[in-house]
């Protein structure tokens, strides 16, 4: 055969594979709102960037009528290329093949690339849209499951991990998104469930459409499986690209600085007035924080769920950091079981990848009740606790207003390692609220008080007495567990000076096989 033919014969075979599934099948995923495989990762990487691996792979099942049913790259696409000229790996399920479902060769062709991306130091990006395992391969292929969850486990901490559901994800197939830092699903189009609705009505009656049981929606602000909720495809790739803005290529490495013109010393004025008087009264966390960062901008992770905490991305003088805080204007900012376990591995993933963490404080205690130590308030509170004091990254904690109680020393304080602790003039650092301590130390005075004025008045003086000798700032700051009190307008300066003196910060755990983290 001449060179000619051979090219021609290349040619073909390359064509053929990147017709996926046909035309008709191409045609129907556009139908439904939503690309290709290879359409996405065009949108996601660098122009011409892209390097396909196992192009011409196949199944190698014969039997419930696959032989013959022959589709180069067997239903994934996978390969590497840059985002902004760094390097990622990729592998972008193809629905049109198969439905996308995992057969031995597809598992062992993401594995593969998997490998890669470990031992080059890259990060991983897993676009997916699948029906589940390819039901005629039997066990063969979940233990392609199991090989690429295995390979999750082991890349976890070491490389950034990124999931994009783009279509379905059920069965075994969800737990290697579960696996991965962070998660994205687009609304309408994406779902994911261990069971779906057929089995449900089955196993328990429950009549429940897939959109209500693994929808964007429900899993963005019910169950906090997803990070992110996407309009469309479009905008869920953006995102990623954005995500990976913010981190290194893997745990060796220090964040990408990027260049900065906002002024590290700009000061807001509007800070000086933004806690209101009345500590009762809420404001917006999420105010302060664009006022602070780098042009305001602030990327926030799980936005609607266990929103009483906010956490995020953002740069300090062209550093990236994570940001941590209590939202005030949402159960008054308390730290619940949500809350806690939202914001204990968003601190274990910056502490992995050298990202330091900026805690905005203003939380007064843990939130009450029999359904919260039902729950386990008790063993999630200390997921949180238990982040913190294990990360060795930089940490500057500022006290806004209240850190009341556990909850005090929960969100980065001096105790557990913060680096720099400050806080505001308005902050009431305490056992508890004033109004509970008094309460309690005067029990038998308010009980001898029966004029209902005069026990107001002296409610009022005694919360003021404790409030000044117990709950001021000054007091933290006499030993030494508030590093300096500042002018809450200065703030963003005074936080840029603090990273920068701990760029060179050493800190490390003692030897062990690994901790045994409350789970």
């Amino acid at each position: 055969m001449a060179i000619e033919e051979k090219l021609l014969e290349l040619k073909q075979m390359r064509d053929k594979a990147r017709l996926g599934g046909g035309e008709k099948r191409i045609e129907s995923q556009h139908r439904k709102g939503k690309f290709t495989a290879r359409e996405r990762i065009e949108m996601l990487l660098d122009e011409g960037s892209f390097e396909e691996f196992d192009m011409f792979v196949s199944h190698r099942c014969i039997d419930f009528g696959l032989k013959g049913q022959d589709y180069l790259s067997d239903g994934v696409v996978t390969g590497y290329g840059t985002i902004d000229g760094r390097l990622v790996y990729v592998f972008s399920q193809d629905f049109t093949v198969f439905g996308g479902s995992l057969s031995e060769m597809y598992a062992m062709k993401i594995c593969k690339i998997m490998d890669k991306a470990m031992k080059v130091g890259a990060p991983l990006i897993g676009i997916n849209d699948s029906g589940g395992a390819r039901i005629q391969e039997g066990v063969k292929s979940l233990g392609g499951y199991a090989e690429i969850f295995q390979r999750n486990i082991l890349a976890s901490g070491v490389i950034p991990q990124i999931s994009a559901i783009f279509g379905p994800c059920a069965g075994g197939a969800v737990y290697s998104p579960a696996l991965t830092d962070f998660t994205i699903m687009t609304e309408g189009t994406s779902y994911m469930f261990v069971t779906g609705p057929k089995v449900v009505k089955t196993v328990t009656g429950e009549t429940v459409t897939e959109e209500e049981l693994g929808g964007a929606e429900v899993h963005g602000s019910k169950s906090g499986v997803t990070h992110f909720v996407a309009d469309d495809e479009q905008e869920g790739i953006l995102l990623i690209r954005k995500l990976l803005s913010y981190m290194p290529q893997n745990n060796l490495e220090d964040p990408p600085l990027s260049p900065c013109d906002d002024p590290i010393d700009r000061i807001e004025d509007s800070l000086n007035s933004i806690v209101p008087d009345t500590a009762n009264k809420p404001y917006d966390i999420k105010d302060v924080i664009h006022l602070i960062v780098d042009y305001n901008e602030f990327v926030e992770i799980q936005r609607h769920y266990a929103p009483n905490i906010i956490i995020g991305f953002a740069r300090f003088n062209g550093m990236p950091v994570g940001i941590v805080a209590n939202q005030p204007n949402y159960l008054a900012g308390v730290l619940d079981i949500n809350a806690s376990r939202k914001a204990a591995r968003f601190v274990r993933f910056c502490d992995a990848f050298n990202i330091p963490i900026v805690t905005l404080v203003d939380v007064p205690g843990f939130l009450p009740g029999t359904a919260q130590e039902y729950g386990g308030i008790i063993i999630h509170g200390a997921k949180l606790l238990f982040a913190y004091g294990e990360a060795t990254v930089p940490k500057v904690t500022v006290i806004l207003r209240k850190a009341y109680g556990g909850a005090y020393d929960v969100m980065s304080s001096k105790h557990l390692r913060g680096d720099i602790n400050y806080a505001w003039p308005t902050a009431e650092i305490a056992v508890m609220g004033p109004k509970g301590a008094i309460e309690i130390l005067h029990n038998k005075e308010l009980q001898d008080i029966t004029d209902e004025q005069q026990r107001v008045e002296f409610l009022k003086q005694k919360e003021d007495e404790y409030r000044n000798k117990f709950a001021s700032p000054y007091v933290a700051a006499k030993y030494g567990y508030i590093d300096d009190v500042i002018e809450p307008r200065n703030t963003r300066f005074r936080i840029i000076r603090a990273l920068q003196s701990l760029a060179t910060k050493k800190d490390i755990n003692p030897p062990k096989k690994h901790s045994n983290l409350p789970l």
